[in-house]
């Protein structure tokens, strides 16, 4: 399985080029020397300092010494997968000379990991005709698709969204995010991710909404403002301190969770006819929600009192898979409640009633009944 990354770092100084040259081409990096270069090149022998310089004079030549100096690449592979450092180099020739035809390149395949990967560096001037090299969305798509036929002509895996590398799916709630550092992000309590704060700002706002000025309002009490606009597709949502996060990114991150303009309306609907049915959700059972939200940033184990780093991550870890599971099952089975505290919660909550019905019949006729009357707005 191969999967493509664009790296977007600062691109556009000498001393950029010069450093990623000197990376992919480390001799700790490239173990077994499998690298190779296209283009004009006049030196004797494959080293990155004659190649930044012969890359220089390419664009001094065009006069194009400004601007973005090159793009990277890298096209790596699952640690399972059974390539070899010679596939993996093929597979990288042959995309960068279907893609970047005209321009300089130079590949390394790194070995110092437990999965191959090839970076691919190409002088952002061609030296057919001086053009600078552009990319779009749509351009990474087609090398993203490129990259897949190539692994299917070899037998190798191919990447498909929804499952792991064995093919089996992953799990509703599961975080599934290709970027390792955003993973790495969500999963780590001593870091800060506003991915995350949005996402349990979301679980935490959504159950007790039943439309879109309701949903709105409660994001902003959490400290996130809501750009829905019927001219725009996607949801916009924006903390305090400017950082934007949107649907669609939610919806990648955490497998399960919908949080798109037609799910969400279709959810507040449902909503809004069980709140009028008498149906809404209990005020114990809203506050065990609640908790279990707060833990999800790490505060519940400061009020249990535990201290254990260690136990604290996987914790967190385990209630963010749990609550986006409990989301997902509860917008399908309208809001039946499954586990365990919650159905106990009701059932007390029912037995309670009961008690009360028959303390106001034993009274007697002629007294003013004082049963409990539940107000539509009011949860069971």
């Amino acid at each position: 399985m191969a999967i493509n990354k664009v790296v977007n770092k600062s691109t556009k100084s000498h001393g950029a080029m010069r450093n990623v040259l000197e990376y992919v081409l480390r001799d700790q990096k490239i173990r077994e020397g499998y690298v190779e270069i296209s283009g004009p090149y006049s030196g004797e022998n494959i080293n990155y300092d004659d190649i930044y310089r012969t890359w220089l004079n390419e664009k001094q030549l065009w006069d194009k010494d400004s601007g973005r100096m090159y793009a990277h690449f890298i096209i790596s592979f699952h640690k399972d997968e059974p390539v070899t450092p010679a596939d993996v180099l093929d597979i990288c020739r042959s995309h960068a000379d279907h893609f970047f035809s005209g321009h300089q390149y130079v590949i390394g395949v790194h070995q110092d990991k437990d999965h191959l990967h090839g970076h691919i560096v190409v002088n952002s001037v061609s030296y057919i005709d001086g053009h600078k090299l552009h990319q779009t969305k749509h351009d990474l798509e087609e090398q993203k698709n490129y990259t897949n036929n190539l692994c299917r002509e070899r037998g190798l895996t191919v990447a498909e969204k929804g499952r792991h590398f064995d093919g089996s799916l992953i799990e509703q709630g599961e975080i599934s995010a290709w970027s390792k550092d955003k993973y790495n992000l969500l999963i780590n309590t001593s870091k800060k991710s506003y991915v995350a704060d949005c996402a349990i700002a979301l679980m935490d706002v959504i159950p007790g909404c039943t439309g879109r000025e309701e949903f709105i309002s409660g994001m902003k009490k959490h400290g996130w403002s809501v750009q829905w606009e019927d001219k725009h597709k996607h949801i916009i949502f924006r903390n305090e301190n400017g950082d934007k996060v949107r649907d669609s990114n939610i919806e990648k991150t955490f497998a399960g969770m919908k949080v798109n303009k037609e799910a969400l309306t279709d959810e507040f609907t449902r909503q809004n006819e069980l709140r009028h049915s008498g149906q809404g959700d209990d005020t114990e059972l809203r506050q065990y929600y609640d908790e279990l939200m707060s833990a999800a940033v790490g505060s519940d184990n400061e009020k249990a009192g535990r201290n254990n780093t260690d136990a604290e991550s996987q914790d967190t870890d385990t209630l963010l898979r749990e609550v986006g599971a409990d989301i997902s099952n509860s917008q399908a089975q309208s809001r039946t409640v499954i586990r365990t505290g919650y159905k106990s919660l009701i059932e007390n909550k029912e037995r309670q009633l009961e008690e009360q019905r028959r303390t106001a019949l034993q009274e007697g006729s002629g007294k003013t009944d004082r049963r409990p009357r539940r107000r539509k707005d009011q949860s069971l």
